[in-house]
C-alpha cells in the first residue's frame, strides 16, 4: 500500500507538468546522443593473427570468427578458385575424413562454416574449446582431397547451369562485368570452362598466399572470459606461420562515355529485370558515406523508397523497385533496378531515370530527410542490442584504418544530414550519363522505344558483346491448318494415337526449393486428372471426368469458368490439336522466335470462349516447344505464364514430353516425369 502511494505521489507532478504543455506543437527533437559502443578486448600474437573479444553472458554460447583481410585479387582464367577452395577446407582434414569431421561438429552439438575469406565456429560454451580445435584442424591442416574437389566442382557447374535460366542471376553477373570490366576482380565471372580449369595444386596455392595470420582476424563473441579466449588462440592458432601478403592495385573501371542499353536477349523471360548501376569512388568511413546512405534509402532502400512508391504503387509494373550504394576500399557500386513485366520495360526505365534526376536536381523535404534519418537512427540503435555488432564495429574500424570514434558519433553526424548535402552526394554518384542501363528479357518484345535512352548493345549471359539477334520468319507458305496437322504427326502416327486408351504420368514438381509429387492420368475419350501432392496430401487437383469439371487447391474448390473449362478440356488430350481442328478454335500463325536456341513457329489459338494464348512448335520437328498465356489479375496487372516442353519420349509410338517448366515470373514449377505408361487398361472411373 505504502508503494502505491509513493507512486501516486511522485506522478501528480508529472501530471501538472503535463498539463502546461503545447500540444498543438510537436516537440523540438532532442540533440543527437554520442553513443557509448562497447570497445572489444584486443591483442596480437606474434604471427600478426589481431583477436577481438566481445564478452556477453546472456547465453551460454560461444562464437569465433576467423576473417581474412583483403579486398579482392585477379583470378583470371581461373575464376571460382577462391569459392571452390573455401568450400574444400570443411571437406576433411589430414586427420578427419569429411564424413568423421562432420559426426565430431555434430556430436559437440556446434555448427561449423568455410567461405573463401571466413571460418567460423559456434557452439555451447562447455564444448567450445574442442570445437575451436577442429577449426584449427581445418584451417591449418585441411586435407585438400582431389576427390572432393571434384564434388565440389560438379555442384558448383551445377550451380552455373542452373543460373543460366534465372535471369536475376545472369543481370548480376552482366551488370558487375560492365561496371567493373572483366579484368577486375569484381567484374570477373565464373563460367563452366574457369571452373574446369581449377586444380587442386591452384586451390593450395590460394590458401597459402592468402589464408596467412598477418591479414587476419579472430574474433569471439559469447560466454567467455578474455583471459580464456587468449589461451585458446594461444593454443589453436599460435603455430599458424605468417606469410607475405603483396596488395594487389587494380586499375579503377572506365565509366561509359555515354549511356547505352545494354540488352541480354532471353526469349523465355515475361519480365525484364532492369537495372541501371555505375561505380562510384566511395571509400568506407568517408566523409559522404552517411549523407549517401540517407539519400539512397530515399531514393530505393527500402517499402518507403521513392522507386517502390512510383513502379510499385503509383504504376503497379513491378513487385519491387530498389537501389543501393555500396562503399569499397577498391571501388563502389550505385545500382537502381526493378523486374518489370515486359511490355512496360520502356516506362521502367524512363521511371528509374526520373527518379535520380530528380534527387539530384531536387532538394528532397524536411519531413522526407527527417523520417529517413529517424528510420536509420532506429535501426542504428536496435544494431547495439546484438553483440556482433560490436565486433563488427571494432572490424571496419580495424580493415577501413577508420577513426576510433566513428560509431560512437555516428548518430551525431546523421542528424547533422541536411538536404543540401543529399543533393550534393546525389549529384556526385548519381550520374545517369556516365552509367550502364542494363536489360534482361525478351528482345522481341521490349527494345521497341529503349532507343531514346541511347544505342542498343547486345550482349550474351556472359557479358560479352555479340550481334543483334536475327528476326525469326515463319514459313509463309504454312497454314495453320497445315500446321497441326504437322504437330498432330509428330506426336505419333494416326494408328498410334488411335492406340492409345490412356496416359499416366508421375514424377516430382519442385517448386521454391520443396519437392512435391505430380500425377497426369488420361483416360480416353475426353478424361483426365491432374494433381500436385506433398506426403499423399493433395495440394491442387484439377479434372475432368464424364463431364465433369472440378479445381481445388489444398482442399478449397475452385469456381467452373468457361476457361477453366476449355483448359481442362485440352489436358484430356494427348494432342490437343485435334481439339482444335474439331473444334474451330481461332488459329493464326503470327510469327516464330528463338526457344532454347531452336527456332519456333508462334501459333496464336483463340477459343471459343475468346481467350487467347500462343503455342511454339519446333520449325524442324513441330513437337510443342512452350506455351504462353497472358490475363488481367486484378491489382497486378497483366501476368504471363509460360510452360516449356523438352525430354521427349517415344512410348508405344507416341512421343510424350518428360520435363516441363512452368515460368510465371517471380515463381517457376520444374515438372519431371520418371514414370510413363501408355494402355494400362484405366477407366473413368479409376480417375474419381
Amino acid at each position: 500500500m505504502k508503494k502505491q502511494l509513493y507512486l501516486f505521489l511522485f506522478l501528480v507532478p508529472l501530471v501538472s507538468m503535463a498539463q502546461n504543455i503545447d500540444r498543438s506543437k510537436a516537440p523540438a527533437p532532442g540533440k543527437a546522443p554520442i553513443i557509448q559502443v562497447g570497445d572489444p578486448v584486443k591483442f596480437t600474437l606474434a604471427n600478426g593473427l589481431q583477436v577481438f573479444i566481445i564478452k556477453n553472458t546472456k547465453l551460454p554460447r560461444v562464437t569465433a570468427t576467423l576473417l581474412l583481410n583483403y579486398d579482392g585479387f585477379s583470378e583470371g582464367d581461373k575464376a571460382g578458385v577462391a569459392q571452390m577452395a573455401g568450400q574444400l577446407l570443411k571437406r576433411g582434414t589430414t586427420t578427419k575424413t569429411k564424413a568423421q569431421l562432420d559426426e565430431a561438429v555434430e556430436f559437440l552439438g556446434g555448427s561449423m562454416s568455410t567461405s573463401s575469406q571466413s571460418a567460423s565456429v559456434s557452439s555451447l560454451k562447455g564444448n567450445f574449446p574442442s570445437l575451436l580445435d577442429l577449426l584449427s584442424e581445418v584451417v591449418l591442416q585441411p586435407a585438400l582431397s582431389t576427390e572432393e574437389l571434384e564434388k565440389i566442382r560438379k555442384q558448383t557447374l551445377s550451380g552455373i547451369e542452373s543460373s543460366k535460366d534465372d535471369a536475376d542471376a545472369i543481370s548480376g553477373n552482366v551488370v558487375k562485368k560492365l561496371v567493373y570490366g572483366a579484368t577486375h576482380p569484381y567484374g570477373e565471372m565464373m563460367t563452366t570452362k574457369t571452373v574446369n580449369q581449377v586444380s587442386i595444386s591452384d586451390v593450395k596455392t590460394f590458401l597459402s598466399t592468402y589464408w596467412v595470420p598477418n591479414v587476419a582476424y579472430l574474433v569471439f563473441v559469447g560466454d567467455i572470459e578474455p583471459a580464456t579466449a587468449k589461451i585458446l588462440a594461444e593454443k589453436s592458432f599460435g603455430i599458424w606461420k605468417k606469410g607475405l601478403v603483396t596488395k594487389q592495385i587494380f586499375t579503377k573501371p572506365v565509366k561509359p562515355s555515354q549511356t547505352y542499353v545494354a540488352i541480354v536477349d532471353r526469349p523465355a523471360s515475361v519480365q525484364s529485370v532492369v537495372t541501371i548501376a555505375g561505380s562510384v569512388d566511395l571509400l568506407p568511413g568517408s566523409a559522404n558515406v552517411i549523407a549517401g546512405s540517407v539519400m539512397n534509402n530515399i531514393l530505393g532502400g527500402g517499402f518507403s523508397g521513392r522507386l517502390f512508391a512510383n513502379l510499385r504503387e503509383k504504376y503497379a509494373f513491378t513487385y519491387g523497385a530498389y537501389s543501393s550504394l555500396s562503399p569499397s576500399r577498391q571501388i563502389g557500386i550505385f545500382q537502381a533496378e526493378a523486374s518489370v513485366r515486359n511490355e512496360k520495360t520502356d516506362s521502367s526505365v524512363q521511371e528509374l531515370l526520373r527518379e535520380i534526376n530528380t534527387i539530384r536536381n531536387e532538394q528532397v523535404g524536411e519531413t522526407e530527410l527527417s523520417r529517413m534519418k529517424n528510420y536509420l537512427s532506429g535501426g542504428f540503435a536496435r544494431s547495439l542490442e546484438n553483440p556482433a555488432t560490436i565486433a563488427d564495429f571494432a572490424l571496419s574500424i580495424a580493415t577501413n584504418n577508420l577513426p576510433a570514434d566513428y560509431y560512437q558519433k555516428y548518430l551525431t553526424n546523421l542528424a547533422s544530414v541536411d538536404a543540401q548535402q543529399v543533393k550534393e552526394v546525389a549529384q556526385l554518384y548519381l550520374n545517369p550519363s556516365q552509367m550502364h542501363i542494363v536489360i534482361v528479357g525478351n528482345a522481341k518484345q521490349i527494345t521497341k522505344g529503349l532507343e531514346k535512352y541511347g544505342p542498343l548493345k547486345y550482349f550474351d549471359i556472359e557479358g560479352n558483346e555479340i550481334a543483334a539477334p536475327t528476326e525469326v520468319k515463319a514459313d509463309a507458305s504454312l497454314t495453320p491448318a497445315a500446321l497441326m496437322e504437322k504437330a498432330i504427326a509428330a506426336i505419333g502416327t494416326k494408328e498410334a494415337l488411335d492406340n492409345v486408351k490412356d496416359v499416366q504420368l508421375k514424377g516430382t514438381a519442385n517448386l521454391m526449393g520443396q519437392s512435391l509429387e505430380m500425377k497426369q492420368t488420361i483416360v480416353m475419350p475426353g478424361n483426365s486428372v491432374t494433381t500436385m501432392s506433398m506426403g499423399g496430401m493433395a495440394m491442387m487437383r484439377q479434372a475432368v471426368v464424364d463431364g465433369k469439371y472440378s479445381v481445388s487447391q489444398q482442399g478449397q474448390e475452385a469456381p467452373i469458368t468457361d476457361d477453366l473449362k476449355e483448359g481442362l478440356d485440352e489436358s484430356a488430350f494427348l494432342a490437343p490439336e485435334q481439339l482444335y481442328l474439331a473444334k474451330g478454335y481461332g488459329l493464326k500463325i503470327v510469327g516464330a522466335e528463338k526457344v532454347d536456341g531452336k527456332d519456333a513457329i508462334d501459333l496464336e489459338v483463340t477459343t471459343p470462349s475468346k481467350k487467347v494464348s500462343h503455342r511454339f512448335y519446333d520449325a524442324k520437328t513441330f513437337l510443342l516447344v512452350k506455351t504462353l498465356k497472358s490475363e488481367e489479375v486484378p491489382g497486378q496487372g497483366t501476368m504471363t505464364q509460360q510452360q516449356f516442353f523438352s525430354g521427349y519420349q517415344n512410348v508405344n509410338g507416341v512421343q510424350i514430353s518428360s520435363e516441363q517448366l512452368i515460368d510465371m515470373g517471380q515463381m517457376k514449377i520444374n515438372i519431371k516425369y520418371t514414370d510413363i505408361k501408355v494402355n494400362q487398361g484405366l477407366k473413368p472411373s479409376d480417375l474419381k
